[in-house]
């Protein structure tokens, strides 16, 4: 099985034992929302899993283009955004999409770019942006220094408690854990030093930040003067 087709067969069965309950990625979405731009007419989710970052996305911008490799998981975010006509999702990989220059004002991706070569994919996004638009990227990152580490450690009691608050329980189901610990064998995550040579060579400005719950941010505006 190619890598592709392992990704999109690990998030099939995650789909299908994962509830809508919090979860580390949900915490950083007002974060991100803040980086929209005024009157966005266009946004692109790439990887939107079960869509709930495209709902909210779709309360801000005119159309919402979301994509996902999994079928499980947009057939489950096509059954929760039945009051969201503005979303179409397509079971698409993004690496294959032929995607016009300049077409969105906005790009998403969260906890998806890791699966990916960022020397690949950030030239792609870059290019689909149009000028004045944002990028706007949380993923997951390696540590690589102390600080690293000892935030990690702060990260884990805070962990506990956000899900016993959010959710009212500390622990997956079974089988969710046991899909993610499978999924997560095959994850590889990069330094943020890594992420940040990457975004100056393609992304030059961009603002990467590292997050408590083991995440960093990308954002990074197309300038007006950016165009092809």
């Amino acid at each position: 099985m190619n890598p592709t087709s392992q990704v999109r067969a690990d998030f099939d069965r995650i789909a299908l034992v994962s509830g809508e309950g919090w979860n580390h990625n949900d915490h950083y979405h007002p974060y991100l929302l803040k980086h929209i731009p005024h009157n966005c007419q266009t946004a692109l989710d790439v990887g939107c899993g079960t869509g709930t970052f495209a709902r909210l996305l779709a309360a801000r911008s005119q159309q919402v283009v979301a994509i996902d490799l999994s079928m499980e998981m947009i057939r489950i975010a096509r059954e929760r955004s039945g009051d969201c006509p503005q979303i179409d999702y397509r079971v698409t990989d993004l690496m294959e999409w032929d995607i016009p220059n300049e077409s969105f004002d906005c790009i998403a991706s969260i906890a998806t770019l890791h699966h990916l070569s960022l020397e690949s994919v950030l030239p792609k996004l870059r290019d689909a942006l149009k000028p004045g638009g944002v990028l706007m990227v949380l993923d997951l990152y390696r540590a690589e220094t102390v600080g690293d580490v000892l935030r990690s450690l702060v990260a884990m009691p805070l962990n506990a408690a956000y899900k016993w608050a959010k959710a009212g329980r500390v622990r997956q189901s079974e089988e969710a854990r046991q899909a993610w610990e499978a999924h997560g064998a095959n994850d590889v995550y990069p330094p943020v030093s890594a992420v940040r040579a990457c975004c100056d060579q393609f992304l030059p400005g961009a603002v990467v930040c590292k997050h408590l719950f083991w995440r960093y941010s990308l954002i990074w505006h197309k300038s007006l003067a950016q165009s092809d």
